[in-house]
């Protein structure tokens, strides 16, 4: 897996000014920046302020793991609750599910939608929907639940340095290949080294 695949749409505010007010004193300009930051040195603090948004697509085992980190802000995420039913499957879900199980899930969706539109035309007749829609319940509830750890999802987050420098030393060897492919992409971040060389 590429970070490519996972990573999309990043943006990085304040990297430079927070780099020279981290340099500056006085008139004097130091090379502390230069050097990796070590764990829990206080001169980090600096890294707060190197913004970075991005897109991220992970699967519902990595997002799980994703929701742990209280520092890893979600700005907008597509909806499994509100939109399940009306995702391209083929493309959905990462190369490690077992087919069977999407197959199901396509299945699964196809007599959900078809029973909507059912219910829908019902509707415009003037007609009781009642069981219907307690059946069309049941179903989307089915699909909820069967919904494989595979299913990808984006959002749009944001965290700063120090954070993904938490991130990447927790996750660089994750045995998920998300976790990995995650952590190649901060090495590409401008001066990654203040994350990744800073143990």
């Amino acid at each position: 897996m590429r970070y490519e695949d996972i990573v999309s749409n990043v943006n990085i505010y304040g990297l430079e000014q927070s780099v020279t007010e981290q340099t500056e004193t006085g008139e004097e300009v130091t090379e502390r920046t230069l050097e990796p930051a070590g764990k829990g040195r206080k001169d980090e603090r600096f890294m707060n302020g190197i913004i970075v948004q991005f897109d991220l697509t992970f699967t519902n085992k990595a997002w799980v793991q994703a929701e742990r980190y209280h520092f890893l802000d979600f700005v907008s995420s597509q909806s499994t609750m509100q939109k399940i039913t009306k995702f391209d499957l083929d493309d959905a879900y990462i190369e490690y599910t077992d087919p069977r199980i999407i197959e199901i899930m396509k299945e699964k969706t196809k007599a959900y939608n078809e029973l909507t539109e059912d219910i829908r035309k019902l509707k415009e007749e003037g007609k009781d929907t009642t069981t219907l829609n307690d059946l069309a319940k049941v179903r989307y509830l089915e699909i909820l639940y069967s919904n494989p750890a595979g299913f990808r999802m984006t959002a749009r987050m944001t965290t700063n340095y120090r954070q993904l420098k938490t991130i990447y030393r927790q996750r660089k060897t994750h045995r998920l290949p998300e976790w990995r492919a995650f952590c190649e992409w901060i090495e590409t971040l401008p001066n990654s080294e203040f994350i990744t060389d800073s143990e």
